[in-house]
């Protein structure tokens, strides 16, 4: 049952990866030195080295302001908060991006293959995204790390 749901996640993951548009936002590359001079320590574990922050310790968790969540390295527009819903996932929780903001990698650096959602600008790590079969929702679930985003109220 188990290799079954790993082949499912896979294949989805795979599926995803494949059917991704391409950005037409411009890369912005910057040196290790210069991401460690921009970002605090936390943002820069998570941002560049894929870490995960700590389930239920992130500021947005539970945020349902009307917005814009913007990528913290970047303030590359990522997701819009009519997306968002609440989960007990323990991270804020999107239904689907904004047109063109994030890219998808294969991941199975934990040994199950998951997908990982990146930045489309700067390729910085927000989170993952599964399938979610809840009511109201596209069919997926972008989970991601706070400290990954800025969020910018409605005017």
């Amino acid at each position: 049952m188990k290799k079954y749901l790993y082949l499912c996640v896979g294949l989805f993951g795979m599926a995803t990866v494949n059917a991704q548009e391409k950005s037409t936002a411009s890369l912005t590359v910057k040196t290790d030195a210069e991401w460690k001079s921009q970002l605090t320590p936390e943002e820069y574990r998570v941002l560049r080295d894929k870490g995960t922050e700590k389930a239920f310790s992130g500021k947005y968790v539970d945020t349902m302001d009307k917005g814009t969540y913007v990528c913290a390295a970047c303030s590359n527009p990522l997701f819009d908060s009519a997306s968002k819903f609440k989960s007990d996932a323990g991270w804020p929780t999107f239904d689907r991006p904004i047109k063109n903001a994030v890219t998808f990698v294969a991941d199975d650096s934990s040994g199950a293959v998951l997908t990982e959602v990146v930045c489309s600008k700067c390729e910085g790590h927000l989170g993952q995204v599964t399938t979610d079969t809840a009511a109201g929702t596209s069919g997926s679930r972008y989970t991601v790390s706070s400290v990954a985003l800025k969020f910018i109220p409605a005017k």
